[in-house]
Parts: C-alpha cells; structure tokens; sequence
C-alpha cells in the first residue's frame, strides 16, 4: 500500500496506516530529516496520547501513555547504537513482548533483532513537502 501526502495530511495518512497495519509494531525505514518523528507523533495522537512526542535520540526509547494512564506503547530511535548488542541490553526483548504499539526509528540498525511480524513503513523524500510512504 502506498501514499503520496504532505504535512497538512499526516492526520488521515495516520488514520489510515493503524487501519491497514498488520501489526502494532512499526518499523520506519527513511533518510534524516524524511519525517518519521513527525509522523510517529501522529500516530500517537490518532492513538489517543495527549504526550508529549519527541525523538528518543539521546534516551533511545520514550514511554507513551493512553489518557487513563494505561500504555499506548515505546518509541525507540536507534540510530545511535553501535551494535545490535546495545539494544538488547538497554532490555529491548522487554520492550517487544509489551501488549503496547511499538515504533522504531532506524531499525537498520539492528536488523537480526526486528519480529517477523513488524509493519515496515518506508518514507521516501519526493521534494520539500512531499513524501511517498509505502507499507510492507
């Protein structure tokens, strides 16, 4: 499934992607500055989470909760690590086994430990304002 949308359309892109998800564990594959945040930080809010959304870039996961306090689920940003032995002592075995949504920047970076059953997503740069998203 592919969409081609701009920023003013992330809200209905969002929708449709936890429609069409296979999964709730999502993996983002696109270039620096593509907008995976900015639509992580969508997702989360069609999800029902009035937090805060930022890049997890320096703490590599954030905690993202439901208005009840229940979870909504874990942003991670892995373009830090060096090695996929980074992740799994930061617990991310844990993380993965949670009942809640899962969102993964840079996933490259730890290709032998990414779930069969993740939701691949990549972003492609079409020009400044557009992009091109294609779920697999």
């Amino acid at each position: 499934m592919e969409f081609i949308y701009t920023e003013s359309e992330l809200n209905s892109i969002a929708k449709q992607i936890i429609k069409s998800a296979s999964s709730k564990m999502l993996a983002f594959y696109a270039p620096m500055g593509a907008g995976k945040t900015t639509l992580i930080k969508a997702l989360i809010k069609e999800l029902g989470s009035s937090d805060n959304v930022s890049s997890p870039t320096f703490g590599l996961v954030n905690e993202y909760a439901l208005e009840s306090g229940e979870l909504l689920g874990y942003h991670f940003d892995f373009y830090r690590l060096n090695s996929e032995e980074e992740a799994m002592d930061m617990g991310l075995d844990d993380y993965l086994a949670s009942k809640g949504w899962i969102f993964m920047e840079w996933p490259e970076k730890i290709p032998n430990l990414i779930p069969n059953d993740v939701q691949n997503i990549k972003i492609e740069i079409i020009d400044e304002r557009t992009r091109k998203l294609t779920l697999s």
